[in-house]
C-alpha cells in the first residue's frame, strides 16, 4: 500500500524486568509483516516523563504529543496492575490530548490468570474521554501460560486486531481529510 496506516505501538510499562518489551517486539514483528501499515515504536521507557504534571511541557512531552500527532492509530501494549494499567502509561497518556482525537485504538495486554482484561476496560474509558475508537479485539497473554512464547492463537488475534485498526484508520483518515475533527 503506498501510504499505508501509520501506527504507533506504545509499550506501556516501564519496570524492571517487564514483559512488555519483548511482547511489544512481537507485536511489532507481527504488524511490519503487512503491507497497509508503517509502524513506529513509543517505548515508554525512552521518554523521561516529570514526577508532577509541570506548568509547561517538557522535551519528553512534547515529543510524545508530537508522535502521537504524527500516528494515525496506535496498539498499546499494557501490563495489568492491580485490576487496572500502570501510571507510567496514564501519565503518558496525559502528555497529550487533542493529538488522540478521532483515531483507533487496539490493545494488546497481559498478565496472570486474567490476560490483561482489566487494563484494557480501565484504559476503553480513558481513551473515549481523548475522542478516540477503540477496536473490539485484542491480544490477551497470560504470563502464566505463555511467558516465553507467542502461540498461533495469539498471531491470530493480532491479524485481527490490525485488521479492525488498519479499518478504522482508514475510514477515519478519510473523514478528517474531509471534515476536521471538533470536540
Amino acid at each position: 500500500m503506498v501510504n499505508g496506516l501509520r501506527v504507533a505501538v506504545i509499550i506501556g510499562s516501564t519496570r524492571q524486568g517487564r514483559a512488555g518489551g519483548a511482547i511489544g517486539q512481537w507485536f511489532t514483528a507481527h504488524a511490519r509483516r503487512r503491507d497497509d501499515v508503517e509502524v513506529a515504536v513509543l517505548d515508554l521507557v525512552d521518554f523521561a516523563f516529570p514526577a508532577r504534571y509541570p506548568d509547561e511541557p517538557t522535551p519528553a512531552m512534547r515529543r510524545f504529543a508530537a508522535a502521537v500527532e504524527r500516528a494515525e492509530a496506535f496498539v498499546v501494549v499494557t501490563p495489568e496492575y492491580n485490576r487496572s494499567f500502570p501510571a507510567s502509561l496514564k501519565q503518558a497518556i496525559d502528555a497529550a490530548y487533542d493529538e488522540w482525537h478521532a483515531k483507533p485504538v487496539g490493545f494488546v495486554s497481559y498478565g496472570l490468570h486474567s490476560y490483561g482484561t482489566c487494563a484494557v476496560e480501565a484504559l476503553r474509558g480513558v481513551f473515549a474521554e481523548l475522542h478516540t475508537v477503540t477496536v473490539r479485539d485484542v491480544v490477551g497473554i497470560d504470563l502464566l501460560v505463555d511467558a516465553e512464547r507467542r502461540t498461533e492463537s495469539q498471531a491470530r488475534a493480532a491479524t485481527a486486531l490490525l485488521d479492525q485498526l488498519v479499518w478504522w484508520g482508514m475510514a477515519l483518515r478519510e473523514a478528517r481529510a474531509r471534515r476536521p475533527y471538533v470536540t
